[in-house]
């Protein structure tokens, strides 16, 4: 339950609208415990009748209870006036006829009254704990967004998506329906107990012996729903993450034809998933049975007591007190039944908030200290640069130095391994070096905000993502509404020579792609990728990899639009092709992770090494397709 106390602050936001809905829980009870005293005093009025009946007529008298004048004050009705007057056995049984369709009429408006407020009940508690769901859900959402790249590498996609929707739904059928029943639970039970206990205290207590076995069944079974309600959240992210995975890899899935073998592995999580299921489904259903049976325990035993009482006739226990008490029970009957169900809710909504508290505790790896960079101008650094992925312990880069001045053109070449999307990763600060420093303008990166560096940064990996929308919005992604967005995300698609390729679909710019960007070749969404990183005319400008699907003929005028916006921004270009980098002022060639040889084209050209072998072995492969 502790892990509860973590939404303690939301309630806070609300407390106005939660302290409205316990005072129309409070009148929802007092009308609730008012319906079976009108009961009471029908059979009582009845019962009564029934008894002057065997009276001769001078001695037939009736009576309004005190009760009845209270309810009926603020009327000014003069009740006892209307069983005044001649008691024959024809206007007897008028008088009791009329008065007991005016119990029923009263019947009737007490439980309208309660039915009332328990609506406004739920309008303010059940409309509090969407609004709570909301907060949640957009905090867990905030969080997700600031944490390193490292979390999403050791979490699943579909376990983070679990925990912000199936969790934090748990948890809002904890602060909405459970707390409404509690507090329900608490207010009526105090209410009737109080009146029952004003009424006959013997009876009282024998009505409420069950009890303390409920408490018991209670305490015994929390903790076995407790641990099957985490198996089965275990369980169920489990499903989403192989469901989510196979959705996103279905082209690969259907490219080997393994349908039949995804199907069966996904099948084998279901079971798993419906076995802890329904171990906790069978917890559930004893529960609620041994709750009913408790409660019908009480009902048989106000009737077998009360019963003893009114024929004992000593007591002061009357027939409208044995019905007034079956409803009693009756109407703690819901509240009690409802435990199971309460404490079923309240055990799965704790066991979701230790799983969202475990990712709200994760603290980002990567964190700013201070900004002391004023303006980015775009000089990157790298000193005694060493990096090992925390994951895998695999040293990617080893003692890697370079200074790109602003404005400068940086080309890094090797073969796959070597460790040139790790060197981009740190430009980013996607990570930390494991040694060595990284500056930006002569200040090192955790001491500039990360904000105003990815601000300044025009990025296009090697894996383009594109977003579910158009094509508009895709390339316009890091830009601010302006007047202008729309010509400059022509400008910048004519850059990345694809412009002509937008026009020729039906919708043009406002085409909305599929999700990750499926409806477009792996060309076409390298371009808009480079469109979207140049959009924003960032300082920086990092390429990763940018034209490998696209041909020689297009890569040239790409690069030629490129050196256009290149002029005076700092630029990264990271590929196999020689001929994407040879124009670049310094070029880097890496091998497991280290820097074997750099400088201009022709210098390492001229060097004869690995450069030049590349460069030879491209040569050969374009002259043999040409």
């Amino acid at each position: 339950m502790r892990s509860l106390l973590a939404v303690l602050p939301y309630f806070r936001r609300y407390w106005g609208r939660l302290l409205l809905g316990i005072g129309f829980i409070i009148l929802t009870g007092v009308f609730t415990v008012y319906t079976p005293q009108v009961v009471r005093e029908a059979f009582n009025l009845i019962g009564d009748g029934i008894q002057q009946r065997g009276l001769p007529v001078d001695q037939r008298h009736l009576e309004v209870s005190p009760r009845l004048e209270s309810w009926t004050s603020w009327t000014g009705l003069d009740l006892q006036a209307k069983l005044d007057g001649p008691l024959d056995d024809a206007s007897l049984e008028a008088k009791v006829t009329w008065f007991a369709i005016f119990y029923a009429g009263l019947f009737l408006a007490f439980t309208l009254l309660s039915g009332f407020f328990l609506f406004l009940t739920r309008q303010t508690i059940i409309v509090v704990s969407r609004h709570i769901e909301y907060d949640l859900k957009n905090t867990v959402y905030a969080h997700y967004q600031a944490l390193d790249r490292a979390f999403y590498k050791r979490n699943s996609t579909g376990d983070l998506m679990n925990r912000i929707s199936e969790d934090v739904s748990k948890v809002r059928q904890f602060l909405g329906p459970a707390v409404m029943y509690i507090t329900n639970l608490v207010v009526l039970t105090i209410m009737i107990i109080w009146v029952m206990l004003d009424v006959n205290v013997e009876l009282t207590l024998w009505s409420l012996a069950p009890l303390p076995l409920l408490s018991l069944a209670i305490y015994m079974v929390s903790e076995t729903i407790n641990e099957r309600s985490m198996a089965t959240q275990r369980q169920q992210s489990r499903l989403s993450a192989m469901a989510q995975e196979s959705f996103s890899g279905i082209r690969v899935i259907k490219a080997y034809a393994r349908e039949e073998q995804v199907i069966a592995r996904f099948r084998r999580t279901a079971k798993a998933y419906r076995k802890t299921s329904l171990a906790q489904a069978k917890v559930d259903a004893l529960f609620m049975p041994s709750i009913m049976l408790l409660v019908g325990l009480s009902t048989a035993l106000v009737i077998f007591v009360g019963g003893i009482l009114l024929i004992q006739g000593n007591n002061g226990v009357t027939v409208g007190n044995l019905a007034e008490f079956t409803l009693y029970v009756t109407k703690l009957t819901w509240p009690f039944a409802s435990l199971g169900m309460i404490t079923s809710q309240v055990q799965q909504a704790a066991v979701s908030m230790e799983r969202i508290n475990e990712f709200l505790g994760t603290r980002p790896a990567l964190r700013a200290e201070g900004d002391r960079l004023a303006e980015v101008k775009g000089a990157i650094t790298f000193r005694n640069v060493s990096f090992t992925y925390p994951e895998t312990g695999i040293e990617a880069l080893k003692n890697v130095s370079f200074h790109l001045p602003a404005g400068g053109t940086l080309a890094v070449v090797g073969h796959t391994g070597s460790g040139k999307s790790t060197l981009v990763d740190l430009m980013c600060r996607l990570y930390d070096p494991s040694s060595g420093e990284v500056l930006l303008d002569g200040v090192p990166l955790p001491q500039v905000a990360p904000e105003k560096l990815r601000r300044e940064l025009g990025v296009v990996p090697q894996d383009v993502f594109l977003f579910s929308d158009t094509i508009a919005n895709n390339i316009a992604f890091s830009l601010d509404p302006a007047p202008d967005v729309r010509a400059r995300v022509e400008e910048a698609a004519h850059i990345a020579q694809v412009h002509q390729d937008i026009r020729h679909f039906p919708k043009g710019y406002g085409t909305v792609l599929g999700e990750r960007g499926v409806t477009l070749s792996g060309g076409q969404k390298q371009r808009v990728s480079i469109a979207r990183a140049v959009a924003g005319r960032p300082r920086i400008l990092i390429f990763d990899d940018p034209l490998s699907a696209v041909d020689t003929a297009t890569e040239e005028a790409i690069l030629s639009g490129l050196r256009q916006i290149m002029v005076g921004r700092t630029t990264v270009i990271i590929s196999h092709r020689i001929s994407a980098v040879q124009h670049a002022d310094h070029i880097l060639v890496l091998a497991h992770g280290c820097i074997i040889e750099e400088g201009k084209h022709q210098h390492l050209l001229d060097v004869g090494g690995v450069y030049a072998g590349l460069h030879a072995e491209q040569l050969l492969e374009a002259a043999r397709k040409g």
